[in-house]
């Protein structure tokens, strides 16, 4: 098979998906393998490392689209990206089709055959692809909270630790899952006082025991919700339901109400947001205010941190990258269970309940 490696080109994406390593494997195994120029630059790898694994280097992304089978990708495609997509190429990548009805309308125009990252799910029920991005997002969340929460920013003023004699910061987390439990380790050992909320009583129990004295856990309900996001200085939103659009837990009279200058991070954002007030935002452009609350909901937020972020992902995916290499489509649906449900599209048709039900869109079977 033929695999297109594309520089990405969403606002400050400096990841890439494919290390010189990952060349090397399949090229071992009998594929080509096409890299963009300067594709691998932002995590650290020249074209030459690519070349000495074996990778050919083209010009430009249409030359890599053109010939590629299959492409693999960090984030979704971009408009000006959408026209070299070939019917019944073979698209793997992050798409979080939920989050945009403009995106899975163009793909589904260009009948490609989408595989999703964030939807591949193994026989344990886990995310392998989009748990190293979420213990990445859950670190980073506390960084920026703690930046954007500085006066200069138009946050509070606040120190996230305190010091001796002012207390800390309250920092309130909005679901216990693998991005929720990263961002409370780090706002944890930031010395915050942490409020962790989840409908899940066993995951609260779980964190319970091994989080530290300064982290409570409290089980989510409207009221819950409610009185911890008032009392917040800094909100982090992290509820994930697989494939679906996040479920909006702060509505916006709930927003008006929180402290002047409180800080929202919006994990949730890439698959719509859990905050009403959210929407896309860029690294270029990461914050703005509504009702005096600083919103920060970058949709690529571990690109940010290029190098450990593409380790992170890459280890991961390049397992199935092998499988969906060696069999192709169909045949890797019977080879592998995980990939069948990263299956999203196929040709024009919508093959995940939640995107269908997400735009009202007919569901097609695949055997």
């Amino acid at each position: 098979m033929i695999i297109g490696v594309p520089k990405e080109i969403k606002n400050n994406e400096y990841r890439v998906s494919l290390l010189p390593v990952g060349v090397e494997m399949l090229k071992k195994a009998g594929h080509k393998v096409i890299v963009e120029t300067k594709a691998g630059i932002g995590s650290g790898f020249s074209d030459q490392e690519y070349r000495e694994s074996g990778a050919e280097i083209v010009s430009s992304a249409k030359a890599v689209y053109s010939r590629a089978q299959m492409i693999i990708k960090i984030k979704e495609p971009e408009p000006r990206e959408f026209s070299y997509l070939r019917e019944g190429q073979i698209v793997f990548t992050f798409f979080h089709f939920v989050a945009s009805r403009k995106l899975t309308e163009a793909m589904l125009k260009r009948k490609i055959i989408a595989f999703a990252y964030e939807t591949l799910q193994d026989e344990k029920g886990d995310l392998p692809c989009l748990t190293p991005m979420s213990e990445v997002a859950g670190r980073m969340a506390v960084h920026e909270g703690a930046k954007y929460l500085e006066e200069p920013m138009k946050g509070r003023g606040i120190l996230l630790a305190g010091v001796p004699g002012v207390a800390p910061a309250e920092v309130v987390i909005l679901g216990a899952g693998v991005v929720g439990a990263n961002a409370c380790k780090m706002a944890a050992g930031l010395g915050a006082n942490v409020t962790i909320l989840d409908t899940n009583l066993n995951r609260l129990r779980f964190l319970d025991e091994i989080m530290p004295p300064n982290v409570h856990t409290l089980m989510s309900n409207a009221h819950t919700i409610r009185d911890s996001v008032m009392k917040a200085d800094l909100v982090i939103g992290c509820v994930l339901l697989r494939g679906a659009k996040a479920p909006q837990l702060v509505d916006r009279k709930l927003v008006k109400k929180m402290k002047p200058g409180a800080v929202i991070v919006d994990v949730a954002i890439d698959q719509g947001g859990c905050i009403a007030t959210s929407r896309p935002t860029t690294h270029e452009n990461p914050t703005y205010v509504v009702d005096e609350v600083v919103h920060y909901c970058v949709t690529n937020m571990p690109g940010a941190v290029a190098r450990t972020s593409t380790y992170a992902l890459t280890n991961a995916t390049l397992p199935y990258i092998l499988v969906l290499a060696k069999d192709g489509f169909p045949k890797c649906l019977k080879t592998s269970n995980a990939l069948k449900r990263a299956l999203n599209m196929v040709k024009g048709q919508v093959v995940i309940k939640e995107v269908a039900e997400t735009f009202n869109l007919p569901l097609a079977q695949i055997a």
